[in-house]
């Protein structure tokens, strides 16, 4: 049976990397757009399926597929997310991607975001600025970063939005980037930074706190923990990644982006193998805390945990909000798709 062409054709906005860099900055706008993302999953009859992760080890390489549709908007993302951890020595980058935006209503395509993985470094960036709006201490002024890479650097960048930070403690296996970090905070910021000798040196002092490795044994022990400390874990974001040690459930108010995805991929997963947490015990949802259906902080020496191990909920958010700002700037190439009628 042959089908022709549908002659009318919709239109596909293509962007590259330095577009959305223009059209999406780290900027209170797009934490206000992530944040409204936890505000649907708590609220919303959102369609979120589990996380796909493809692993491939012996290319020492990953690719997470991420998409949610949330009802307040009118597309949904689809994000295919690849990390090839030996590419610098190829000198490519490890992380690239794209993600692709479709019609909520009609399931065409609108926009092919080819990002290289810009979107998802925002739009992690700015969960961790939701975590500290709603978890971290309003006095807030000493932050500790465990880590010296981009999301570490983006991670302040965006703690900066909603604290009054005034010093910063990093730290980081690689003593030179972390003296390199501080430089560039102390430079970028105004802020006083110093490196830390250890990850319980960095956290000493610290209001607020978080962790952006891809470590696989834990960096952040119970003993490591404060009065009044809020921590964002950041990097569990696999079965196999761990930065918090389970000993810490035992002594902090756990707060998660999504509980069915943490229990499989987030630090909590770790706590329930170590039999430290029951398989079945339930957790607030920053969502929840947020819409004011769970408590966060409820007292000033409140020991407080973020596990954000990154929802599809958050990739069609920022997605979302760099198509409207497109469409308004009318920036990108525009092309039609022909469709089967």
């Amino acid at each position: 049976m042959h089908s022709e062409l549908s002659p009318g054709s919709p239109p596909v906005t293509l962007l590259g990397a330095d577009q959305l860099r223009e059209l999406v900055p780290l900027d209170l706008a797009a934490v206000d757009q992530v944040e409204s993302a936890f505000v649907a999953l708590a609220t919303e009859a959102v369609v979120m399926p589990p996380v796909l992760n493809l692993a491939l080890p012996e290319r020492h390489g990953e690719v997470d597929v991420k998409t949610a549709y949330l009802p307040r908007f009118e597309q949904f993302a689809i994000k295919i997310s690849p990390g090839f951890f030996d590419n610098p020595s190829l000198g490519l980058p490890s992380l690239n991607g794209l993600m692709l935006v479709l019609s909520a209503r009609t399931g065409l395509t609108e926009a092919v975001l080819l990002d290289n993985g810009y979107l998802t470094a925002v739009r992690t960036a700015a969960a961790g600025a939701v975590a500290a709006r709603w978890l971290a201490s309003p006095d807030a002024r000493h932050a500790a970063i465990i880590g010296a890479g981009e999301q570490a650097r983006l991670q302040l960048d965006a703690l900066m939005l909603v604290r009054k930070i005034e010093s910063v403690s990093v730290w980081a296996r690689d003593a030179a980037r972390a003296s390199v970090f501080a430089a560039d905070a102390e430079r970028r910021h105004g802020v006083r930074a110093r490196v830390a000798a250890s990850v319980h040196d960095a956290l000493a002092h610290a209001d607020v706190a978080v962790t952006t490795t891809p470590s696989r044994t834990p960096l952040v022990h119970a003993a490591d923990l404060h009065a009044g400390l809020h921590l964002t874990a950041m990097g569990s974001d696999a079965e196999y990644k761990n930065e918090l040690a389970p000993s810490v459930f035992e002594s902090a108010r756990y707060v998660c982006d999504r509980l069915q995805q943490t229990r499989v991929l987030g630090e909590l997963r770790h706590a329930i193998e170590a039999h430290k947490v029951a398989p079945d015990r339930g957790f607030a949802e920053l969502g929840e805390v947020i819409a004011g259906r769970c408590e966060g902080r409820v007292q000033a020496n409140d020991i407080t945990i973020c596990d954000l191990t990154g929802t599809g909920a958050q990739d069609t958010a920022i997605a979302v909000l760099a198509l409207q700002r497109a469409r308004a700037a009318g920036a990108g190439a525009v092309f039609h798709n022909a469709v089967m009628p």
